[in-house]
Protein backbone atom coordinates (compact mmCIF):
# COMPACT_ATOMS: atom_id res chain seq x y z
CA UNK A 1 0.00 0.00 0.00
CA UNK A 2 2.69 2.53 0.99
CA UNK A 3 4.80 1.74 -2.06
CA UNK A 4 1.75 2.18 -4.26
CA UNK A 5 0.83 5.50 -2.64
CA UNK A 6 4.33 6.90 -3.22
CA UNK A 7 4.01 6.54 -6.99
CA UNK A 8 3.31 9.53 -9.26
CA UNK A 9 -0.26 10.30 -10.19
CA UNK A 10 -1.55 8.05 -12.96
CA UNK A 11 -2.60 9.53 -16.29
CA UNK A 12 -6.20 9.00 -15.19
CA UNK A 13 -5.63 10.94 -11.96
CA UNK A 14 -3.79 13.68 -13.84
CA UNK A 15 -6.75 14.02 -16.18
CA UNK A 16 -9.07 14.35 -13.19
CA UNK A 17 -6.91 17.17 -11.83
CA UNK A 18 -6.72 19.08 -15.10
CA UNK A 19 -10.46 18.74 -15.78
CA UNK A 20 -11.25 20.07 -12.30
CA UNK A 21 -8.84 22.99 -12.54
CA UNK A 22 -10.11 24.08 -15.95
CA UNK A 23 -13.76 23.72 -14.92
CA UNK A 24 -13.21 26.00 -11.93
CA UNK A 25 -11.36 28.47 -14.16
CA UNK A 26 -14.06 28.39 -16.82
CA UNK A 27 -11.58 27.79 -19.66
CA UNK A 28 -13.93 25.86 -21.94
CA UNK A 29 -11.65 25.41 -24.99
CA UNK A 30 -8.93 23.84 -22.85
CA UNK A 31 -11.54 21.88 -20.87
CA UNK A 32 -12.90 20.45 -24.13
CA UNK A 33 -9.45 19.09 -24.91
CA UNK A 34 -8.88 17.83 -21.34
CA UNK A 35 -12.19 15.95 -21.28
CA UNK A 36 -11.25 14.11 -24.45
CA UNK A 37 -7.81 13.29 -23.08
CA UNK A 38 -9.42 12.07 -19.86
CA UNK A 39 -11.56 9.60 -21.80
CA UNK A 40 -8.45 8.46 -23.68
CA UNK A 41 -6.62 8.00 -20.37
CA UNK A 42 -9.17 5.74 -18.70
CA UNK A 43 -11.91 7.95 -17.25
CA UNK A 44 -15.45 6.86 -18.09
CA UNK A 45 -18.17 9.21 -19.26
CA UNK A 46 -19.97 8.82 -15.92
CA UNK A 47 -16.80 9.55 -13.95
CA UNK A 48 -16.31 12.79 -15.88
CA UNK A 49 -19.96 13.69 -15.39
CA UNK A 50 -19.59 12.97 -11.67
CA UNK A 51 -16.60 15.24 -11.15
CA UNK A 52 -18.27 18.05 -13.10
CA UNK A 53 -21.41 17.67 -10.99
CA UNK A 54 -19.44 17.62 -7.73
CA UNK A 55 -17.67 20.84 -8.62
CA UNK A 56 -20.88 22.85 -8.47
CA UNK A 57 -20.48 22.65 -4.68
CA UNK A 58 -17.11 24.39 -4.97
CA UNK A 59 -17.30 26.71 -7.97
CA UNK A 60 -21.04 27.10 -8.55
CA UNK A 61 -23.71 25.85 -10.94
CA UNK A 62 -22.63 28.09 -13.87
CA UNK A 63 -19.13 26.55 -14.07
CA UNK A 64 -20.49 23.06 -13.44
CA UNK A 65 -23.19 23.31 -16.08
CA UNK A 66 -20.79 24.77 -18.62
CA UNK A 67 -18.50 21.84 -17.95
CA UNK A 68 -21.32 19.33 -18.42
CA UNK A 69 -22.41 21.04 -21.66
CA UNK A 70 -18.81 20.83 -22.87
CA UNK A 71 -18.66 17.12 -22.04
CA UNK A 72 -21.88 16.56 -24.00
CA UNK A 73 -20.21 18.09 -27.05
CA UNK A 74 -17.05 16.03 -26.55
CA UNK A 75 -19.02 12.77 -26.33
CA UNK A 76 -21.09 13.62 -29.41
CA UNK A 77 -18.00 14.54 -31.42
CA UNK A 78 -16.21 11.35 -30.42
CA UNK A 79 -19.21 9.25 -31.38
CA UNK A 80 -19.22 10.91 -34.79
CA UNK A 81 -15.55 9.98 -35.10
CA UNK A 82 -16.38 6.34 -34.38
CA UNK A 83 -14.98 6.32 -30.85
CA UNK A 84 -16.86 4.22 -28.32
CA UNK A 85 -16.21 5.59 -24.83
CA UNK A 86 -17.08 3.49 -21.78
CA UNK A 87 -20.15 4.88 -20.03
CA UNK A 88 -19.05 3.45 -16.68
CA UNK A 89 -20.98 2.58 -13.55
CA UNK A 90 -23.91 4.49 -12.14
CA UNK A 91 -24.01 5.48 -8.48
CA UNK A 92 -25.29 2.72 -6.20
CA UNK A 93 -28.52 3.28 -4.30
CA UNK A 94 -28.06 4.34 -0.67
CA UNK A 95 -29.58 1.69 1.57
CA UNK A 96 -28.78 3.30 4.93
CA UNK A 97 -31.72 4.58 6.94
CA UNK A 98 -29.47 6.73 9.13
CA UNK A 99 -30.26 10.47 8.84
CA UNK A 100 -28.30 12.23 6.12
CA UNK A 101 -26.78 14.67 8.59
CA UNK A 102 -25.24 11.82 10.59
CA UNK A 103 -24.00 10.05 7.45
CA UNK A 104 -22.41 13.24 6.20
CA UNK A 105 -20.86 13.90 9.59
CA UNK A 106 -19.30 10.44 9.63
CA UNK A 107 -17.95 10.87 6.09
CA UNK A 108 -16.39 14.20 7.05
CA UNK A 109 -14.83 12.63 10.14
CA UNK A 110 -13.30 9.91 7.94
CA UNK A 111 -11.79 12.59 5.72
CA UNK A 112 -10.46 14.79 8.53
CA UNK A 113 -9.44 11.89 10.75
CA UNK A 114 -10.98 13.72 13.70
CA UNK A 115 -14.25 13.17 15.57
CA UNK A 116 -16.51 16.20 15.67
CA UNK A 117 -17.39 16.85 19.30
CA UNK A 118 -18.53 19.80 21.35
CA UNK A 119 -20.49 22.88 20.27
CA UNK A 120 -20.29 24.28 16.73
CA UNK A 121 -17.65 26.91 16.12
CA UNK A 122 -16.78 29.43 13.43
CA UNK A 123 -19.01 29.67 10.36
CA UNK A 124 -20.99 26.58 11.40
CA UNK A 125 -21.97 28.30 14.65
CA UNK A 126 -22.61 31.67 13.03
CA UNK A 127 -24.75 30.12 10.26
CA UNK A 128 -26.06 26.70 11.38
CA UNK A 129 -27.81 26.19 8.06
CA UNK A 130 -24.44 26.02 6.25
CA UNK A 131 -23.41 23.22 8.60
CA UNK A 132 -26.56 21.32 7.60
CA UNK A 133 -25.93 21.92 3.89
CA UNK A 134 -22.33 20.76 4.19
CA UNK A 135 -23.15 17.60 6.12
CA UNK A 136 -26.39 16.57 4.41
CA UNK A 137 -25.69 17.59 0.86
CA UNK A 138 -21.94 17.81 0.19
CA UNK A 139 -20.68 15.01 2.44
CA UNK A 140 -23.78 12.78 2.22
CA UNK A 141 -25.62 13.36 -1.08
CA UNK A 142 -22.46 13.95 -3.11
CA UNK A 143 -19.55 12.21 -1.38
CA UNK A 144 -21.58 9.03 -0.78
CA UNK A 145 -22.01 8.49 -4.51
CA UNK A 146 -19.58 5.67 -5.28
CA UNK A 147 -18.81 6.65 -8.87
CA UNK A 148 -15.63 8.25 -7.51
CA UNK A 149 -13.57 7.37 -4.43
CA UNK A 150 -12.97 9.80 -1.58
CA UNK A 151 -9.39 10.18 -2.81
CA UNK A 152 -10.53 11.04 -6.34
CA UNK A 153 -13.02 13.54 -4.95
CA UNK A 154 -10.30 15.19 -2.89
CA UNK A 155 -7.99 15.38 -5.93
CA UNK A 156 -10.78 17.14 -7.81
CA UNK A 157 -11.53 19.47 -4.91
CA UNK A 158 -7.89 20.44 -4.33
CA UNK A 159 -7.43 21.15 -8.04
CA UNK A 160 -10.56 23.30 -8.18
CA UNK A 161 -9.68 25.31 -5.06
CA UNK A 162 -6.15 26.02 -6.30
CA UNK A 163 -7.62 27.22 -9.59
CA UNK A 164 -10.19 29.45 -7.85
CA UNK A 165 -7.64 31.12 -5.56
CA UNK A 166 -8.46 33.19 -2.50
CA UNK A 167 -9.82 30.20 -0.57
CA UNK A 168 -6.68 29.24 1.33
CA UNK A 169 -8.37 27.97 4.55
CA UNK A 170 -10.55 25.57 2.56
CA UNK A 171 -7.62 24.49 0.39
CA UNK A 172 -5.50 23.79 3.46
CA UNK A 173 -8.31 21.70 4.97
CA UNK A 174 -8.76 19.68 1.78
CA UNK A 175 -5.03 19.10 1.36
CA UNK A 176 -5.16 17.57 4.83
CA UNK A 177 -8.17 15.48 3.87
CA UNK A 178 -6.47 14.39 0.66
CA UNK A 179 -3.44 13.20 2.60
CA UNK A 180 -5.78 11.32 4.93
CA UNK A 181 -7.09 9.43 1.88
CA UNK A 182 -3.53 8.40 0.99
CA UNK A 183 -2.31 11.21 -1.25
CA UNK A 184 1.37 11.91 -0.66
CA UNK A 185 3.23 15.21 -0.56
CA UNK A 186 4.86 14.30 -3.89
CA UNK A 187 1.49 13.64 -5.51
CA UNK A 188 0.06 16.95 -4.27
CA UNK A 189 3.13 18.73 -5.58
CA UNK A 190 2.44 17.04 -8.90
CA UNK A 191 -1.10 18.44 -8.75
CA UNK A 192 0.42 21.91 -8.37
CA UNK A 193 2.77 21.33 -11.31
CA UNK A 194 -0.24 20.39 -13.43
CA UNK A 195 -1.99 23.54 -12.20
CA UNK A 196 0.99 25.66 -13.22
CA UNK A 197 0.78 24.24 -16.75
CA UNK A 198 -3.00 24.50 -17.14
CA UNK A 199 -3.92 27.54 -15.02
CA UNK A 200 -0.83 29.58 -14.13
CA UNK A 201 2.24 29.97 -11.94
CA UNK A 202 0.58 32.47 -9.59
CA UNK A 203 -2.15 30.00 -8.61
CA UNK A 204 0.31 27.11 -8.33
CA UNK A 205 2.71 29.09 -6.13
CA UNK A 206 -0.16 30.12 -3.85
CA UNK A 207 -1.09 26.45 -3.60
CA UNK A 208 2.49 25.54 -2.72
CA UNK A 209 2.45 28.03 0.14
CA UNK A 210 -0.74 26.46 1.49
CA UNK A 211 0.78 22.98 1.14
CA UNK A 212 3.74 24.09 3.25
CA UNK A 213 1.36 25.17 6.02
CA UNK A 214 -0.60 21.94 5.78
CA UNK A 215 2.60 19.88 6.08
CA UNK A 216 3.66 21.84 9.17
CA UNK A 217 0.36 21.00 10.83
CA UNK A 218 0.81 17.32 9.93
CA UNK A 219 4.18 17.14 11.73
Amino acid sequence: MNAQQSEPLTKRQQALVTISALTAKGDLPQLHQALGQGLDNGLTVNEEKEVLAQLYAYCGFPRSLQGINTLMKVVEERKAQGKHDALGKEASLISSTEPKYERGKKNLEKLTGKPETGPKTGANAFSPVIDVFLKEHLFADIFERDVLTFQERELATIAALVSLGGVEPMLQAHIGMGMNTGLTEAQIRQVLTLEEKSIGKKEADAGRAVLTKALEIKK
